[in-house]
Formats: C-alpha cells, structure tokens, sequence
C-alpha cells in the first residue's frame, strides 16, 4: 500500500495558518450532524428526465448538489475530528457507488459521443466527486470498512480513471482550452494520485492530466485575463492550483513555475470594481466568491493578493463551501492571507487594461467602470461587444446581467442567443436597423484607441463588424472615463450609405426616472445620472426573467431611439455616478451631429 493510502499525505500537511480556522470547524462539525440526521435526497428518473423533457436542469442539480454537500461534510469531519464514528460516511459513500451517473443529465454528450453508457460519463462532476470520493479513502485511511473502501476504489477507476489510463481516445474537454480543462484534469489526477501507486495507470493518467492543464493555460493570453469572468476564473484556476501542487508533492514538477500563472493569478485584483464587485461579462457574476484556500496558496507561493471582499470568509456564512477540493484545501493550507498589504508591499492596482482579452477596468474613489471588446465566440459567450458597467458605492448602476438560468439549448449554437442573457438584446449596446450583434469569431472588435491615466482611462472601438446590416459603413463606440468625478462621456459614431433607425439600450436592475433632459437610476446610496442628447424618443422597457439559479429577476432596458438620415451621425451620451444626490444635477448633452 502506498504511503497516501493510510491518509498519510494529509496528515503530514501541517496547518498554515490556524486563524479563523475554529468558526468552521464548528461549521463542519453542524453541517455533518445535519448530515447524519437526514437522509441522503433520491435522484428519480422523473426529475433526472426533466432536462430532455422541458430543458429543466435545476430540479436534479439541487437534489445532486444536496447529497455531495452531505457526503462533504462528513468527509471533512474526519480532517477536524480524526476519532469521529464513520457509519454515516460510510452510507454515504456506498450510496454514491449507487448511482446511475456521477455526471449531470445536461452533460450526457461527453459519454454518447464516444459510445460509453452513463457509468462512464467523465463530465466536471463525475470528476468532482471522483476526487471526493478518492480523497476521502485516503483521508480515511484504515478506519473505513474495507468493504467500502474497495467499492469506492473500483467505481472511481471504473467510472473515471479507466477512461484515461485504459482507453487512448481523447475526451472532448482534453482540448478545451478553458475551466473544463483544469476541472477534469486536475480532480482526475488528484484522484488518481489519492488511490494508486506508481506505476503504469498513474503515469498515464498523470501525463494527460498535465497535458490538460497546459490546454488550459493556452486559453489565456499573456495578459492573464479569463474571458469566462471572475467566477470561472475560480472554479478552473483553483482546480488547476489543486492538481498543480498535488504533482508537486508527489514528482517535484511544478506547474505553477508556468510563465503565464502570476498574470493569471492576478486577474481578480486587476479587473476589481471595488467591494468585491466585478465585471459580470459573459457568464460571469457581479460578487463571485474565491475559495479561501486557494487566496492563502496564491499568496504564498506567488505574492498574489486576490482582492479581500472576494474571498470567501474561512469562519463565517451559512454554508461550506460545496466543492470537496476548496473546503479541504481551507483546512489543509489555512485561510486567506490578512486583508490589508503590509506597509512597503506593492498597492493593488486602481485598474487595468488587458489587450488580448480586451477589458478595460478603472476604479477610483467609490466610483467604477469597465468595458469590453473582443468577439463573439469566446467562452461563454454573449453578443456583447462595447458592453460597459458602472459603479457606485459598492452598488452596480449601469449593469451586465452575467448568466442565464442554464437550460437546454444554452449551450446550443443554434438557440443560444435566443435566450435573453446571451444576446446583444441584454446588454448596454447599439441595435442596428433593427438588428443585434451576430454570434461568431469573425465579430470582433477592433481596438482603436486604449489608455490608462492619471485620471482615468479611455476606450475607442469600431464594432461594425459585430452586425450584419447593409448599408453600415462605420460604428465607433469611444469611452472617456474620469474617476475624480465619476463621470463617463460615451461617443458612438455612427457611418451609413442608407438612411436607418438605431437604438440604443442601457441596461440596469434599477428602473430608471426620465426626466426632461436625462435619465435617473438611483440604488440605495448611489445614483447614475445620464443627460439624454436632443432627437431621440426615451422609452423604459421592462422585462421579467430568471437569474442564473432560477430566482425571479426584473431588468430594465432604456431604450433610446434615433432615426439616422445624415450618412455620419455622432451620439453623445454623458453618465455620472456617484453617492446619493439631486437628480436635477444633469447636464444636459449637445444634439446629435
């Protein structure tokens, strides 16, 4: 038997740093009691079904993510209390081997697709829990029954590590160069490295499980940006951390020696709004959490600081994390280093501008913008090229609205930008002649102008190609952001051979209040005001939809409209944010030129 199989590895981690720690030992120590008195949730055909039958994924996810939270729990319960009983653990775990699938039904391609029935559906869960089950034998060590031991051993080989060790065919998410990537890779290979001992298997699953973190690392550009947002950026980057240090340990390779990783690192303090607030671009998320864990490590291996009002708190909140890896890797490594850079250490940047993924983030005092360019057909994408945010006083005024509920046909080419979220129709974007942005690599924006200064920053980019409209010969959309007074002047020059209506949309979860000469958006202690230019016919357009959990959401589209008979018309739009103030303080902007 290997030394990791009596859980030797992880009792050789000592704790890096104690503090805060005791908050979620008591959290562990409920959340498994819980678990003991309740009995696992079943997963039914009937609502396994749902997603072929009404596109539902939510009604199974909840049930699926409920039983891995149990089984978490009292996984974790054994690292903070090595003498606890195992009875419950062990129902839990022999319920898993249960299981139809480890993968969820939305992902059933990545077992058809190469003629394996659902038992060998090596999707991001299966992985996932492939990874927890493995750790937790190993953990374990001798005080589970052998007899669930054994069975947890054959199902994550037969399930999950056969696939990579016994069969040369490649899976899709081998060639992804995104989180899909680093997730199956590197919980496969943590895995695999948890259950067996050196030999043949092992180094034939670790030379692929390597090889995919590399494909995800060629995803980013040497700006170290995430298309996919802050929220993927931390579910792939920290799986990829994970692994990456698990083959350190075990071969002395370092992955994180890589020369694109501090730049990826640093991507959430680069592009953060202030308050944990950040752009919710594509599939992102205004508040995505960074798993504690996974801040401490980046500190201490690299001197990366991730943003403090992102990090989930190690001692507070209602819930464990639900991810196996990040709970373990709290215990395991500590906390997130302190909040505040000692005197002397570098001040985490007021912004950036990323020029291969072609973000621009500024913050200043209180106050915050970002806009985008790029194309449509990153990852995750939506039809969004020149969508813009503003903040103010930790409230998010003009907004993106991140991720769609996931349903079936979000993820389809054909239907994808038929749902609200995805397409340009959800975003703070021009609409040409009565058309969106179309969806494809080939609609890009091109950058014309990009610069940081002392006061702010501009942003100048042509976004005609982003629409299949005869006739349209130019669009121009230029951004002049200054921060010392929140202000935002927002210029689309528009170049035509025809004469064609436009529209613009700015999006909010605030209604706005039109006034003679602008718009009002007013949070809780903020305000966006916009001074309308003369011509155009405000209408507020409200729309009812579903966030990304399922939870009722409403939107506000402002729509403006003009109707465009020059050959080249230029449209002015000047914003203010800032803390709670009169709306009457709106200057009023020039005519349309």
């Amino acid at each position: 038997m290997s030394p990791t199989a009596s859980g030797g590895a992880w009792n050789r981690q000592p704790s890096l740093d104690a503090e805060g720690l005791e908050g979620l030992h008591a959290r562990i120590r409920l959340a498994a009691d819980s678990a003991r008195s309740t009995r696992l949730p079943d997963l039914p055909f009937s609502v396994y079904r749902r997603f072929d039958d009404d596109g539902d994924r939510l009604a199974y996810e909840e049930l699926y993510f409920r039983r891995r939270a149990a089984v978490t729990a009292l996984a974790a319960e054994v690292l903070v209390d090595p003498t606890v009983r195992l009875y419950a653990l062990a129902d839990a775990l022999w319920s898993v081997c249960d299981e139809y699938t480890w993968a969820l039904p939305a992902h059933e391609m990545h077992a058809t697709r190469l003629g394996r029935g659902m038992d060998q559906c090596l999707d991001l869960f299966a992985a996932l829990t492939a990874q927890l089950l493995a750790e937790t034998v190993q953990v374990c060590g001798d005080r589970l029954d052998p007899r669930v031991a054994a069975r947890v051993r054959d199902q994550v080989d037969h399930r999950v590590l056969s696939l990579l060790a016994d069969d040369e065919r490649p899976l899709l998410w081998e060639g992804w160069a995104h989180n899909w990537a680093a997730v199956c890779g590197g919980c496969a290979g943590l895995a695999a490295l948890a259950l067996w001992d050196p030999g043949p298997r092992l180094t034939r699953v670790l030379d692929r499980c390597r090889r995919a973190q590399l494909t995800y690392l060629s995803g980013f550009g040497d700006d170290g940006g995430c298309a996919e947002g802050v929220g993927y950026w931390a579910f792939g980057f920290a799986h990829f951390v994970y692994f990456a240090e698990g083959l350190r340990e075990s071969t002395g390779e370092d992955l994180l020696a890589h020369p694109k990783v501090p730049a990826i690192a640093g991507f959430p303090g680069a592009v953060h709004l202030g308050g944990g607030l950040f752009p919710a671009f594509s599939d992102g998320e205004e508040r995505p959490r960074v798993p504690a864990g996974l801040a401490r490590q980046l500190h201490r291996r690299l001197g990366v600081r991730v943003p403090a009002e992102a990090v989930e708190a190690a001692d507070g909140g209602a819930d464990l994390p639900r991810d196996w890896a990040d709970l373990s890797r709290i215990l395991r490594w500590g906390a997130a280093p302190p909040t505040a850079a000692p005197e002397g250490e570098p001040q985490a940047p007021t912004g950036c501008y990323l020029p291969e993924l072609a973000w621009l983030a500024d913050r200043g005092q209180g106050v915050a913008f970002a806009a985008k360019g790029g194309h449509n057909a990153e990852p995750h994408n939506h039809n969004d090229l020149g969508q813009f945010v503003l903040t103010a006083g930790g409230e998010v005024l003009l907004a993106d609205l991140g991720a769609g509920e996931y349903r079936k046909g979000y993820f389809d080419e054909a239907t994808r930008y038929a749902f609200l979220h995805a397409s340009s129709r959800a975003h703070s974007v021009p609409r040409v002649d009565n058309r969106e942005q179309s969806a494809g690599g080939t609609r890009a924006a091109r950058v014309l102008k990009a610069h940081r200064h002392t006061h702010g920053a501009d942003l100048t980019l042509d976004l005609a190609d982003a629409y299949e409209v005869n006739g349209l010969t130019a669009l121009r959309r230029a951004f002049s952001w200054h921060r010392d007074t929140g202000e935002l002047l927002l210029v689309d020059e528009v170049e035509t051979a025809r004469p064609m209506p436009l529209e613009e949309v700015f999006v909010s979860r605030l209604r706005p209040e039109l006034h003679a000469d602008g718009a009002v958006w007013t949070g809780t202690a903020a305000r966006a005001r916009l001074a309308l230019p003369e011509g155009c016919v405000p209408h507020v357009e409200t729309v009812y939809t579903t966030d990304h959990e399922g939870a009722p959401d409403t939107v506000y589209l402002l729509r403006l409209g003009f109707d465009l008979v020059e050959r080249r018309t230029r449209l002015l739009f000047r914003f203010r944010v800032g803390v709670d103030g009169p709306p009457e303080d709106i200057d009023a902007g020039p005519p349309p030129v």
